[in-house]
């Protein structure tokens, strides 16, 4: 693999580092040389996860506890590390409600829409610029393949993280004269403390085999700097193939519709 730090910058900063595919971006870039900035909600999770760290690779850990759900909370992040060189950024924190949309908490769904699409979009603008400065960077948003489709029982998710798709595969063009890397990554299901815990919906009940973030992590770090759009997991890029190319949307629309539909959790008995 390149020398990421020398590539990019000494540090690494990954949201929704406490845990999933966050947590596993914080081990194997500790693994290749990065010094690390955590950022997550559970400070004692994040403490952990740096003693871990520093046994494992020697790196040195930065803790941010902070919610960036919550109003100016990255304006403060960004002000706390601006004088690090903060080289890559990984954007992996981000929540979903599952089940029908109008009955679902109003607040729930609007602090989907505020974390995994304007925090996201307030991190990448921020670093982003920051970066160009430089003449150099890498940012990694974490999208989902949902994203490529409309999806019933998760629609505000989905909807979000085509924001994030969308965004991530334009300032790829955007940002690569200026040396800055930016890399989508869409993970298909994944074994993961968020999607085995999700209200709303059993994703057990689904006819699809969930993926290592060991993979999907490894996956993304080989294509970082290659392409605008990695789906770890030759069945997640066969789906998408599918159902981006071959098949109608209305049919993809009733097909997630149909499965999602017997996982729910909210049904009454």
């Amino acid at each position: 693999m390149t020398d990421l730090p020398a590539k990019y910058g000494k540090y690494a900063l990954v949201t929704g580092a406490s845990s999933g595919i966050g947590a596993e971006f914080v081990v194997q870039l500790a693994d290749a040389g990065f010094d690390l900035v955590l950022v997550a909600r559970r400070k004692e999770r994040l403490d952990a996860l740096a003693d871990e760290l520093y046994q494992r690779a020697g790196a040195r850990v930065i803790i941010e506890a902070l919610d960036l759900g919550a109003p100016d909370a990255v304006d403060e992040l960004f002000r706390r590390t601006r004088n690090l060189d903060v080289g890559m950024v990984v954007v992996a924190a981000g929540i979903m409600a599952g089940g029908p949309f109008v009955d679902n908490d109003y607040a729930a769904e609007t602090a989907v829409v505020q974390l995994n699409t304007v925090a996201l979009m307030q991190l990448v603008h921020r670093y982003g610029q920051a970066m160009i400065t430089h003449g150099r960077g890498a940012l990694i948003l974490v999208s989902s393949t949902v994203g490529h489709f409309a999806v019933p029982y998760s629609a505000n998710y989905a909807a979000s993280k085509a924001y994030v798709s969308a965004l991530g595969r334009a300032l790829h063009y955007e940002l690569k004269a200026s040396g800055v890397d930016v890399l989508t990554v869409a993970p298909g299901p994944t074994d993961t403390e968020g999607l085995n815990t999700a209200e709303g919906i059993d994703f057990t009940m689904l006819p699809m085999p969930l993926m290592s973030t060991t993979a999907v992590v490894r996956k993304s770090l080989r294509r970082l700097g290659r392409t605008a759009l990695v789906i770890p997991g030759a069945l997640n890029r066969l789906t998408d193939f599918f159902g981006t190319r071959l098949m109608p949307r209305s049919a993809m629309t009733a097909l997630y519709g149909r499965m999602l539909d017997r996982a729910l959790t909210t049904r009454e008995a």
